[in-house]
């Protein structure tokens, strides 16, 4: 799915929008508005999310469908994915910071993102992590992680199984670990779980 996000002013999303810190590594835009266009259905969609600080996640505000031809899917129209947008948006919503120094280089999330197979972490980045002993790495990746999915209202312990390659037990103790190191302040996952 191709979206292409801009801030809430209407500019296009960089690095510079993520001005909020979140958790103890990354920085994420206040909000943004993300749009898709189905050419097969002929539907556009447009949301606007905005950052709660209370729910620790991104929240929908406005989702506005609208016929983009004259052959358009009522169906469609009718019937939005808000979460597979919101889904493919936070990745460029999120900036982490990989190399200390005296010049900040913040990088999106979707910037660490270069294949095409849409894993966040690099293969090369995720089998270093994995391996006995890296502490601090690895709570690093998991804050990445889990911050991409609690943000979009996922699942942390899922994505954190898949994109490292080990089993949802390891993940929900990798988390555990993490947020016990002082990671993660401000993101908050209640996937299953009923909402206020």
């Amino acid at each position: 799915m191709k979206v292409d996000v801009k801030t809430l002013d209407g500019e296009e999303m960089t690095g510079r929008a993520a001005t909020q810190p979140v958790g103890s590594a990354l920085r994420i835009a206040p909000g943004f508005v993300a749009t898709t266009r189905d050419e097969d259905a002929g539907v556009e969609t447009t949301i606007e999310a905005v950052y709660s600080a209370e729910r620790g996640r991104y929240v929908i505000t406005t989702i506005l469908n609208r016929a983009i031809s004259d052959e358009f899917s009522d169906y469609r129209l009718r019937h939005t994915a808000p979460q597979a947008i919101l889904q493919t948006a936070i990745p460029r919503c999120i900036t982490v910071k990989l190399e200390d120094g005296p010049v900040e280089r913040w990088l999106t999330v979707s910037d660490l993102t270069s294949s095409a197979d849409g894993r966040i972490i690099p293969p090369w980045m995720a089998a270093a992590v994995v391996k006995r002993g890296v502490k601090d790495e690895r709570w690093d990746v998991v804050e990445i992680l889990y911050g991409t999915a609690a943000l979009a209202d996922g699942s942390p312990v899922k994505l954190i199984s898949l994109e490292l390659d080990v089993p949802e037990r390891t993940a929900q103790d990798w988390i555990r670990s993490a947020r016990a190191a002082g990671r993660m302040e401000g993101l908050e996952s209640n996937v299953g779980r009923p909402r206020a």
